[in-house]
């Protein structure tokens, strides 16, 4: 069998990473499918004011994802795997980690999940003339510089949770120009931190004394293709426990999972464009040419290679309606009908479609944290309805879904606007596991085809293992853009979607009201504790 000899002779590659709720391994062989998995669910803690995953988290969740992988590769090809091709690591871009001299974590994990940095990120676009969201890693070095936090004065490396993984396996300070976009502004003619806005931010350094530079303390900028250095015999230690995986191993640059999800559909090309929908959701879009102006409400960031892309980013998608879906699994369990939770979801979404153009009335905001989008500076779910409204459960599945998708128009409306030119949009993500449904009202929410590729449930975790197979395997002078549409997605079948014209008339009025009833979301996040 091919695909246990390419493990066997370490040539398959190795792709994790780090999402919201699940860390996921994904092994591909010579053909960039799938040849086994892993998984580790997790989940985020809220402590001391802050959203974080604590370091015990992060590595007993790498070491039995790891080891889930194992397991897959013995059950299906009976071998063990002790070298690979390649390794490559995401996660969830922006958030916060700051390493002293000694290499100890300074402040617990900031996610990008927090709502924290609203001072810092004014000031930088300020001073900057450059959109800098709060989930930034600049914003939070910033803000933590504002509020004289004690432990500023001994950092020596601040990173995001992709970097700080590849740098305990490689010892590497480094990060993928996409994960990096999230970090500082990036000079997209240069694939590297724009210098000017260093040098702007080095002075507001120097002002408070402190001991160190910002190219000092941030991580090298890589691009898809380059190498990232290699696994140390410590790495090896810490990602596989039984001591059976060879160091030596090279890996790619890591990067967060919006580079990823460009990869995992092949989205890196000018007007190509993805959505990613899960715990939170984004669009990206590949541009052609720069914004007219600064949005507050998009993300300027870059594909793994470095062009430039327009992001729209919610915090929140699908955590309010896996909260209801649990809901019903325990009323289900309760009436002696045990169900597993991919029966729930699935009957749940099919239930949406056969719900009121509208929703019937009903209004929900699934804000488990804040959300910037609309100005809400922190989570309350709410679900609203009127005494004349239609409370079916089918309007009711209906409105959650078109919530989960609110927020995120918003910041689409301002794209439309700019008349940004896309020819086609991707869709990946839990959001898209309900066949047809999930890509039926994305269509339209953005008013556009959907496509979803076949591999659209594989996630991140294929996107960084096909940045890691191009890395190695890559003809001289073939681009990442090639590579991706003529070596894997060449044969791979979609399935497109148009939009609905029912469907986004409903849309529409659903989100008239979607607006109109921001206040009271607004003030339930400012007066319920």
């Amino acid at each position: 069998m091919l695909a246990k000899q390419e493990i066997m002779e370490g040539r398959a590659v190795l792709g994790i990473e780090f999402g919201s709720t699940r860390i996921k391994a994904v092994l591909i062989g010579s053909s960039h499918e799938p040849l086994a998995q892993g998984s580790y669910e997790w989940e985020n803690r809220y402590e001391g004011g802050y959203w974080t995953y604590s370091l015990e988290d992060i590595w007993t969740g790498l070491q039995d994802c790891y080891r889930d992988m194992v397991r897959d590769v013995r059950e299906k090809y009976d071998t063990p795997v002790k070298s690979l091709a390649s390794i490559g690591f995401s996660a969830m871009m922006h958030g916060y980690m700051a390493f002293n001299r000694a290499g100890e974590l300074l402040v617990p994990f900031r996610t990008w999940r927090n709502g924290t940095t609203g001072e810092a990120a004014d000031k930088l676009i300020e001073l900057f003339g450059y959109n800098i969201p709060q989930r930034w890693t600049i914003a939070h070095l910033y803000q933590a510089m504002l509020s004289r936090e004690p432990h500023i004065t001994e950092i020596d490396f601040v990173t995001t949770l992709a970097g700080y993984i590849h740098w305990k396996l490689t010892g590497e300070r480094v990060l993928g120009v996409g994960d990096a976009s999230g970090v500082f502004p990036i000079d997209t003619e240069k694939n590297d931190y724009d210098n000017t806005m260093v040098e702007k931010f080095d002075r507001l350094v120097e002002e408070q004394g402190l001991p160190w530079k910002l190219r000092q303390v941030l991580p090298a900028v890589r691009v898809a293709g380059e190498g990232a250095g290699t696994l140390t015999e410590e790495g090896a230690a810490l990602l596989d426990v039984s001591g059976e995986l060879a160091a030596g191993i090279p890996l790619c640059p890591p990067e967060g999972d919006a580079g990823t999800g460009m990869a995992a559909t092949n989205s890196v090309a000018e007007r190509t464009g993805n959505v990613s929908a899960g715990t939170s959701v984004f669009a990206m879009i590949v541009l052609e040419q720069e914004l007219s102006r600064v949005y507050p409400e998009i993300d300027m960031v870059t594909t793994p290679s470095g062009h430039p892309v327009a992001m729209v980013h919610a915090n929140n998608c699908t955590s309010d309606i896996n909260a209801w879906a649990g809901l019903f699994r325990e009323f289900a369990e309760s009436m002696g009908y045990p169900a597993d939770m991919n029966q729930i979801f699935t009957t749940l979404y099919s239930k949406a479609l056969e719900g009121d153009a509208d929703c019937g009335g009903l209004l929900s905001y699934g804000y488990l944290s804040g959300e910037f989008l609309t100005g809400i500076e922190e989570g309350r779910p709410l679900f609203v309805r009127t005494p004349d409204s239609r409370f079916t459960l089918a309007n009711f599945m209906r409105t959650h879904l078109f919530s989960a998708l609110g927020a995120l128009k918003v910041g689409l409306d301002i794209l439309e606007k700019e008349k940004v030119q896309v020819d086609e949009i991707l869709g990946h993500g839990g959001f898209f596991k309900t066949k047809g449904v999930g890509q039926r009202l994305m269509a339209a929410a953005m008013n556009t085809d959907i496509s979803v590729m076949e591999t659209a449930g594989e996630g991140g975790a294929w996107g960084i293992a096909l940045l890691a197979a191009y890395m190695v395997k890559k003809a001289d002078g073939e681009t990442l853009e090639a590579y991706l549409s003529e070596k894997v997605f060449g044969s791979m079948e979609k399935v497109k979607v148009s939009p609905d014209e029912r469907d986004v008339k409903g849309f529409a009025a659903f989100m008239d009201s979607y607006r109109k009833g921001l206040v009271i979301e607004k003030t339930a996040s400012e007066n319920f504790a």
